[in-house]
């Protein structure tokens, strides 16, 4: 399948998501919260009271990742390597839990899928082994020697 029939169908993806659910956050952030009932918490110190706020925000980037993946792969790695990076060294957060959260939206996303849209799923899913391929690569980048 070339690019440009994988960038097609990753925008129909996220548009059905879009139509179907409206704003993903709450969706996104129920499916978190129940894989990681401690990430609460991490969300509730960070955020200074504005923990909506940054749930938003963290949602925005993981659909701006999945969205852009396809087309500007150098800018969404540099992204999430350095967003990595903050996340470990100054969050004091452990990578699982980053490349968890964009696994919560892609599945949020895929549920909206047909069943028979094999094709959209099979793109969904490639971008997100991708994505974890990037994130376990700065990780492992990160581990001391």
């Amino acid at each position: 399948m070339n690019t440009n029939t994988k960038l097609s169908l990753m925008d129909e993806v996220l548009m059905r998501a879009s139509e179907q659910l409206g704003d993903i956050t709450p969706h996104v952030m129920a499916v978190y919260y129940r894989s990681h009932p401690e990430a609460l918490a991490h969300f509730e110190r960070l955020a200074f009271g504005k923990r909506a706020q940054l749930e938003g925000i963290m949602v925005e980037n993981s659909v701006y990742c999945l969205m852009k993946w396809l087309e500007e792969r150098s800018e969404v790695e540099i992204l999430l390597s350095g967003s990595l990076i903050h996340h470990e060294e100054t969050l004091k957060l452990p990578p699982d839990l980053y490349m968890d959260f964009i696994d919560a939206t892609a599945a949020v996303v895929s549920a909206t899928i047909p069943k028979e849209c094999a094709s959209q799923h099979a793109v969904l899913y490639e971008v997100c082994g991708e994505l974890r391929s990037i994130v376990d690569s700065a990780a492992a980048r990160r581990l001391p020697a």
